[in-house]
């Protein structure tokens, strides 16, 4: 018979790291589940009643959580659940509209996303429980800016190269044994429904760096992946000034949560300021 165990677990507690200095060097917290495809706004309505309104002869298999939607509720307890694995359907959080008239841009992103001040974007959100999940966006200076179209960048293939290259510079490490893999996945261009064209980039980022990098001898120092990343930028041009809007999502999170992360860079839209 389907059963839900919830377990507090005394004396316990999950830690975050404190947000980095940096724009994208976020530490995000690791889960790692087997079966994960249900989600926690779900979870949250339904698991009160789940037991009444599964069959009892289902076969015993293994269910876990999305990871962003799983964590919130690993917090307090863990759950084992068994059931079938189409007894729940996933659902997306619904996107909340941004809007910065005063410098002439708006987005949409996850309404359970919060505010992070001071991380040196124009404005930046964040998933509350994935800490390297996030969207930002950068704006050009207006003295030394003179933009007329997002085809100054060149082509979609070229505006991908500068977008790879800012983000490799911003990850530039001084610590030894430190290395970068990156992969322009791809670049298109689109003209929205205010008649603007935008860019749109997409870009792979491996971090590798050893275990001991002080060790001796090279068989001490083990390599090991520390991160990888999917960014998604969104580029436009209004007022004179490139606007770029940057998502960040962990490579295995971007599978389960694509669909709404690409309605996030598709909303971008640059405004005229008026004077």
């Amino acid at each position: 018979m389907a059963k839900i165990v919830a377990v507090a677990e005394e004396g316990s507690f999950f830690f975050f790291s404190p947000l980095a200095s940096t724009l994208s060097e976020f530490s995000g917290t690791k889960l790692h589940y087997s079966h994960i495809h249900f989600k926690r706004k779900q979870w949250q309505m339904k698991a009160a009643s789940i037991t009444q309104q599964l069959p009892c002869d289902y076969s015993s298999k293994a269910f876990a959580v999305s990871r962003r939607k799983a964590l919130s509720l690993l917090l307090s307890t863990y759950i084992v659940f068994e059931a079938g694995s189409d007894a729940l359907a996933q659902q997306s959080l619904p996107l909340r509209e941004y809007i910065d008239a005063f410098d002439g841009y708006s987005f949409r992103y996850p309404s359970n996303w919060i505010q992070v001040r001071g991380a040196g974007a124009d404005i930046f959100f964040r998933d509350p429980y994935i800490l390297d999940e996030n969207v930002s966006v950068e704006i050009s200076s207006p003295s030394s800016s003179r933009y007329k179209s997002v085809q100054d960048l060149g082509t979609p293939e070229d505006a991908g190269k500068k977008v790879l290259k800012q983000y490799l510079t911003e990850f530039m490490s001084t610590r030894l044994g430190v290395r970068r893999e990156s992969n322009i996945l791809s670049t298109t261009s689109r003209v929205a429904d205010d008649g603007k064209l935008y860019y749109q980039v997409e870009v792979n980022i491996k971090s590798y760096a050893n275990n001991n990098e002080l060790a001796v001898m090279p068989q001490e120092r083990v390599v090991r992946m520390e991160w990888d990343r999917r960014y998604l930028s969104a580029l436009g041009v209004e007022n004179n000034q490139l606007y770029e809007l940057r998502l960040q999502v962990p490579e295995n999170v971007f599978a389960e949560e694509q669909n709404d992360l690409r309605q996030v860079m598709d909303s971008f839209r640059v405004n005229k300021i008026g004077t």
